[in-house]
């Protein structure tokens, strides 16, 4: 199985969110195979938690425009690593340190990259 059609629109619609804000090393990975919770990971990474919580605000808003609200948002206090979670796709917008720390492309690298177009 593969991540719906549904996952990978909303994932290239937050990922480029996440891009205008200036997030780095945008990953889209597709976890369907190895997860029921979820299709999608989009991972990237910010500089400091105020640029997490700008990312975080600009995916959240792209993503409302199309009547999407996460179910669960969660790490927003300590701004180091911000989930949202979308059902189909889980946002993960980590700060640079917290991300070579948990390093989540490493342990889902068996899953494969969705290729997005970034403008």
């Amino acid at each position: 199985m593969t991540a719906s059609d549904h996952a990978i629109k909303i994932a290239k619609i937050a990922a480029q969110a996440a891009f205008d804000k200036q997030a780095e090393n945008i990953a889209l990975l597709d976890v369907s195979e190895h997860l029921v919770i979820t299709d999608i990971f989009l991972i990237c990474s910010a500089n400091n938690d105020r640029q997490v919580a700008a990312i975080v605000d600009a995916v959240e808003a792209a993503l409302d425009e199309i009547d999407i609200d996460p179910i669960r948002r969660e790490g927003e206090r300590e701004g180091k690593w911000v989930l949202l979670d979308y059902f189909d796709m889980v946002v993960h917008v980590q700060q640079s340190e917290e991300r070579s720390l948990y390093d989540l492309e490493r342990l889902w690298r068996d899953c494969p990259h969705i290729p997005v177009e970034l403008v």
